[in-house]
């Protein structure tokens, strides 16, 4: 009967964090575990943690410097493997604190001294269990830009220095617009204005008139209506002299008949 191989689930780097878990500003790390300069950001790290307790989560890129630090993968892998046991902090500050010895051999007893209790912890370095972890973070890290470590990110944002100043700006900054964005959102809504309904005119149907009525109507407001009175023009007074001559006139007329 053949049995089915059982199948690990990883924890990738990139969801392993420090602090709280749930806050909303991550500070991200690409580094690696024999540099000088790197060792010297843990501290600074540990600053910030401790100043925006519950604020902050940091989470740590692997990004070995192979070409000039030869253990800084190994190192990088067996960070991954205590991280699977939930003891990467222990571990990785254990490495930074030994960065000048990180053979294969210590990096199984520094394990033990992180609290990991996997048995087959030495044969996953050997057999690179993690190197493929390891090896997708410094992809990602040289997608994003990075030429050096340590580089730190605050909710994607590159610092351009690794300096306290620099990197608490912006986890400040970052927080301040959290904080506008949150209060935009829990602010309350201004209730809507009830609209009353338009009320509509009820329009009364016209009654109807029966066509006699009119009629009689009109007949009637015809009858009332007063006559327009003429005014006569007044006659033109008529001057003696004309009166005279006209008088003159038939009295010829008569006289010649009476001839005739």
């Amino acid at each position: 009967m053949a049995f089915k191989k059982e199948v690990v689930e990883i924890i990738e780097p990139r969801d392993v964090f420090v602090g709280n878990v749930k806050a909303e500003v991550t500070l991200e790390e690409f580094g690696e575990y024999e540099s000088e300069p790197c060792a010297k950001a843990n501290e600074i790290v540990k600053k910030l943690l401790e100043e925006y307790d519950g604020l902050i989560r940091f989470n740590f890129r692997h990004f070995p410097l192979t070409n000039i630090h030869q253990r800084s993968l190994k190192a990088g892998e067996a960070a991954v493997a205590t991280a699977q046991d939930g003891k990467f902090w222990e571990m990785h500050n254990i490495l930074f604190a030994n960065r000048k010895n990180l053979g294969t051999t210590s990096l199984k007893l520094y394990s033990k001294e992180a609290g990991v209790l996997n048995k087959r912890f030495l044969d996953d370095l050997v057999n690179a269990t993690y190197g493929w972890q390891v090896q997708g973070d410094l992809r990602e890290g040289l997608d994003r830009g990075v030429k050096e470590v340590p580089t730190f990110f605050v909710n994607g944002e590159r610092a351009a220095k690794a300096t306290y100043e620099e990197i608490k700006r912006l986890i400040d900054e970052t927080l301040k617009k959290l904080k506008k964005k949150n209060a935009a959102k829990s602010a309350p809504k201004a209730p809507a204005k009830a609209v009353k309904p338009a009320v509509k005119a009820v329009v009364k149907p016209a009654a109807k008139v029966p066509a006699k009525a009119v009629a009689k109507v009109a007949v009637k407001a015809v009858a009332k209506a007063p006559a327009k009175s003429v005014a006569k023009a007044p006659a033109k007074p008529v001057s003696k002299a004309k009166v005279a001559a006209k008088s003159t006139a038939k009295s010829a007329k008569t006289a010649t008949r009476q001839r005739a």
